[in-house]
């Protein structure tokens, strides 16, 4: 069976072609900066290759759906239900469906949910102190790039010989990290929705709602006007004030002398340092750090930023390791207590294999 797996990430389309379930790669391709998914859809290049089926890392669509589904009618409109939720992201697959289903008729859809993975977080890191009621309708910790820490966990697994008290920092354009202990999702710094946790390049952190409340009552903001702002001008983009929040521009601008740019570096350096400290308190001990997406495995400068201080837990980088090499690798020094790799993600694997299961029955 041979799968087509598209990530659309928020700034980028990848896309593999995967022979299942032998797993060989038939084709792949990268669209970066990617502005309007459908067209970059529409570049997507199959060549002679046949397609059995199209398998999406999709992203929220509630309770119902944490899971891996053939795409009917119930996917599509939980995916709308939840699109006040994940803005930037639904919106995407759900043109992305609809896409494939214009140029690919009657061949299946899979989408393989984010939260997949973090289904083994217990109820206390999984509940918020909300009113019963909104508890009962959903609201609760969903987490999200489950394909990205699973696949983190494995590979992580593999080089070391066995699982191990890790946490997986996927930095990109969108941001998270996950607790992981023997393989399984702890807890994680995304929750209802992608916007919290981490800064992103364009979606804020997490934030006081009261900040927001605040905010659309003294300025009479509609909640749409809220949510454009807080989806497309916040984050890294917002601290810096460098558009689109891409950290490639953001470290341009902080070598020519940016003070905002400086400190968005900073910022976010930060938050993913004090979220280490948080989470190796989480699952009682820290053996691994992985840092994987377009930031984590291509930036030395932000992976010493992310690690500078944190000798206590027993993370040590090595300089020339950190600095140079390709491919996953360990930067951390021999002595470091604490395992810290670069590596490559391949969330397109793991919504293969989860699509596969699926299709399979």
């Amino acid at each position: 069976m041979n799968l087509l797996i598209p990530n659309l990430g928020s700034t980028s389309l990848k896309y593999q072609i995967l022979e299942m379930p032998s797993e060989i790669v038939l084709a792949k391709g990268r669209l970066e900066r990617v502005a309007n998914y459908r067209e970059a859809i529409r570049q997507v290049d199959a060549g002679e290759t046949p397609i059995d089926a199209v398998a999406l890392k999709a992203v929220h669509a509630g309770p119902r759906y944490r899971g891996t589904f053939v795409v009917d009618e119930g996917v599509v409109e939980a995916l709308r239900q939840f699109l006040p939720a994940a803005p930037a992201h639904n919106a995407i697959y759900l043109t992305a469906i609809e896409a494939f289903r214009e140029a690919m008729p009657g061949v299946p859809i899979v989408a393989a949910f984010e939260p997949e993975f973090h289904a083994t977080m217990p109820e206390h890191a999984r509940l918020y102190g909300v009113p019963a009621f909104w508890l009962e309708e959903g609201v609760a910790k969903y987490g999200f790039h489950g394909a990205s820490h699973q696949y983190i966990s494995e590979r992580v697994a593999a080089l070391l010989g066995r699982h191990t008290k890790l946490v997986s920092c996927h930095l990109g354009g969108s941001s998270s990290m996950c607790a992981i202990v023997d393989g399984r999702s702890v807890d994680t710094t995304m929750g209802f929705s992608p916007q919290s946790g981490l800064e992103n390049a364009t979606r804020h952190g997490d934030l006081d709602v009261f900040a927001v409340l605040y905010m659309m009552e003294r300025h009479g903001w509609s909640t749409e006007e809220v949510r454009k702002q807080l989806s497309t001008g916040g984050g890294l983009a917002g601290l810096s004030d460098v558009p689109g929040g891409d950290l490639r521009d953001i470290e341009a601008a902080a070598g020519q002398g940016s003070r905002r740019a400086e400190l968005a570096l900073e910022t976010f350096a930060y938050q993913v340092k004090k979220t280490l400290g948080a989470f190796a308190a989480a699952m009682g001990g820290l053996e691994a750090v992985a840092f994987t997406g377009g930031i984590g495995e291509n930036s030395a400068h932000l992976r010493t930023a992310c690690c500078e201080g944190l000798e206590f837990l027993g993370i040590r980088l090595d300089a020339a390791r950190n600095e140079g090499g390709t491919g996953d690798r360990v930067v951390s020094a021999k002595d470091s207590r604490v395992t810290v790799l670069a590596l490559a993600t391949n969330e397109e694997l793991i919504v293969a294999r989860r699509a596969w299961r699926c299709l399979r029955g």
